[in-house]
């Protein structure tokens, strides 16, 4: 049967969606490459090419939304049509933060400009290596509607997250050896933590090929649970305490735990005045955030010393930060009514921001 003209610019509108999404990933995609190949060559002009050229993507992303919400307006979309609709706004976004990630990392390739440090590149390029092609499938696969191939590129995204774990513990033991300068170190850090920023945003752009196909959901599957890291210097009074109340609440919707910069040993008034409360700390001891698994698996990262918020992960991130900083009451002195004092005022301030923390979360109130 001929096409009526509606299917037929039904599918002219589609089409032309699609062809302004795989434009705006070839630019994210060169703009990445640009990046990792001005790293590599320490190419200031390279550098600043990404850093221009995201401008373009930014006014891609203006023209994508302005044609999605068009064919809204005159195709009135239902169905299949309208989770195209929904999908294609959605990795609109993915693909301009993409942008910006690539962006970033150029403008830390500058910042390296006149150090002298010896890139450990091919371990950049490892974890380039998944993540650029992870994006360019995740694309391909909502330009083609191919299902399979989006669960294929989603299988990539573990691989980034080892991979960025492995380099930015590498880069500290580099540091540590004296064999790259200290301020070299947070640069490429932040290089490595952008890239494996795009193996989740090609995730994303995934999750949504495959509402787009099927219409099911998956983006959110596994996040009913909450896990929430308080964090202070040593993780043997506050972090302790703070840990202890949360797990105390009985709520299983949420994983609480805490570390510290560094490793001390547990305080015994601590667990006393714990006891008191009828919390046991019989069984903890202290742990580095180094100790920590999974790190970036935590929605929450509570730092309770000020200290501790050199933990908080650089923006843009998925984690949200706040900053409970409080008097570590292990160092008052006094008599022992002024020292239970201090406990008990640690204690209220701790069990009231985790409470209203959790109540926040849960939409309701906890007994």
């Amino acid at each position: 049967m001929t096409p009526s003209h509606f299917e037929e610019t039904l599918q002219r509108d589609i089409q032309r969606i699609r062809g302004k999404v795989r434009e705006m990933a070839s630019l994210a995609i060169l703009s990445l490459n640009g990046s990792m190949a001005a790293l590599a060559q320490k190419n200031r002009q390279l550098a600043y090419s990404v850093i221009l050229r995201d401008q373009r993507i930014d006014e891609l992303e203006k023209e994508i939304d302005r044609l999605c919400l068009e064919f809204i307006v005159r195709q009135q979309p239902v169905a299949g049509t309208l989770r195209f609709t929904y999908a294609a706004i959605k990795i609109n976004s993915d693909l301009e933060r993409v942008g910006d990630y690539a962006e970033s990392m150029a403008r830390q390739v500058l910042s390296l400009e006149g150090v002298e440090v010896d890139v450990p590149i091919e371990r950049f390029d490892e974890i380039a290596g998944h993540a650029i092609p992870m994006l360019h499938d995740a694309v391909e696969a909502f330009v083609t509607q191919d299902t399979a191939l989006a669960k294929r590129a989603m299988e990539a995204e573990e691989i980034v997250d080892k991979q960025r774990h492995a380099l930015n513990a590498e880069l500290v033991q580099l540091r540590q050896e004296h064999k790259i300068p200290l301020e070299s170190l947070a640069p490429l850090m932040s290089i490595v933590n952008r890239l494996e920023r795009v193996g989740d945003q090609a995730k994303a752009i995934c999750q949504e090929v495959l509402y787009m196909c099927t219409g099911e959901y998956t983006k959110h599957s596994g996040s009913e649970m909450f896990r929430v890291l308080f964090v202070d210097e040593h993780n043997s009074c506050r972090s302790q305490m703070a840990e202890a109340i949360g797990n105390a609440l009985g709520q299983p919707k949420f994983v609480f735990s805490s570390a510290g910069l560094t490793r001390s040993s547990l305080d015994q008034t601590a667990a006393n005045f714990l006891a008191g409360k009828g919390m046991d700390l019989s069984r903890h001891t202290s742990k580095g955030i180094d100790q920590i698994p999974h790190l970036d698996q935590y929605q929450i990262l509570v730092a309770l010393a000020k200290e501790a918020k050199s933990i908080f992960p650089p923006p843009p991130t998925k984690a949200v930060c706040l900053d409970w900083s409080t008097r570590d009451p292990s160092t008052v002195q006094g008599t022992a009514a002024e020292v239970n004092a201090a406990y008990e005022e640690t204690y209220q301030f701790l069990r009231g921001h985790i409470r209203d923390l959790v109540e926040a979360i849960l939409g309701d109130k906890i007994e």
